[in-house]
């Protein structure tokens, strides 16, 4: 279990998609689960709570994914972002990580990957124990 525990903001306008995959973040950190519907609630949660990691659906109403991610990382330009997406469209993948999304996860991808998928974007985004374990000092 990585030793990560700090925030993740998941971004989805379907209730069930940000249950399941703050179920499976849980299963390898512990970190704290903020959500948003869509953009214009994501740009407001990010600005109150700067969370360490962002996961963003790229279609949703409002706001989508494409719009939220470059007014965020207008005001956060190092903000960590994963695109979130039902399709694999690749023009619109390419224009994500052109403005600045670590890459992009396929919500149909099977749990047991998404986790690992997860775990890995993590450990490259905020470092292998970005926070000491419960107990440790830090140097």
């Amino acid at each position: 279990m990585m030793n990560f525990d700090g925030k993740v903001l998941l971004v989805d306008d379907e209730v069930h998609i940000r249950k399941f995959v703050g179920l499976v973040l849980k299963k390898f950190c512990r970190p704290t689960i903020l959500e948003a519907g869509d953009g214009i609630q994501a740009l407001a949660v990010f600005a109150q709570e700067k969370p360490d990691l962002v996961l963003l659906d790229v279609n949703m109403p409002n706001m989508d994914g494409l719009q939220t991610l470059e007014r965020l990382l207008q005001t956060a330009p190092d903000a960590n972002v994963v695109m979130l997406t039902s399709l694999a469209n690749r023009q619109t993948i390419e224009e994500c990580v052109r403005l600045g999304a670590l890459g992009y996860i396929r919500k149909d991808t099977p749990k047991d990957e998404l986790g690992a998928q997860l775990e890995s974007i993590m450990q490259d985004c905020l470092g292998e124990d970005p926070l000491p374990a419960p107990g440790q000092l830090q140097p």
